[in-house]
């Protein structure tokens, strides 16, 4: 299994590959459409995520010490912003993520390139899933 630094080099890269912002949009686009369906039944409150102006719902499961993701949002950018966070984190360890500065982020330049509403939603994002993991700890 790749280290979570080495996962987070890979996006980086990927999205290095394109040069202007709106194929970058793009491609989260299509990230979120590869998404695995998430059941209507999960989408309740208790799994949206605060914070966003999209619904964003966040499903996680424990298998021993990891963490697996599955989400969905109603925005078609957002959805790709969480398919990209979720690639990243799911099947990590709770520490991995916790311990993790999220900085491959900033990396990328979502949060200039972003809408502030959406900017604030990526925020709220990355601090459900690092409160998901330090809960686990």
């Amino acid at each position: 299994m790749k280290t979570l630094k080495e996962v987070q080099a890979e996006v980086v890269e990927d999205f290095s590959m394109y040069d202007e912002w709106l194929d970058k949009y793009e491609y989260l686009i299509d990230l979120g459409r590869r998404l695995e369906p998430f059941p209507e039944d999960l989408k309740t409150e208790d799994r949206l995520i605060k914070g966003c102006q999209s619904r964003v719902w966040l499903d996680t499961r424990t298998d021993g010490d990891r963490l697996f993701f599955r989400a969905d949002s109603d925005a078609i950018i957002t959805k790709g912003i969480i398919s990209l966070l979720i690639g990243v984190y799911s099947g990590r360890t709770a520490r991995e993520i916790a311990e993790d500065d999220f900085s491959f982020v900033e990396q990328l330049g979502l949060r200039e390139n972003l809408s502030p509403t959406r900017a604030n939603g990526l925020a709220s994002m990355i601090a459900t899933i690092r409160e998901t993991a330090l809960r686990q700890l």
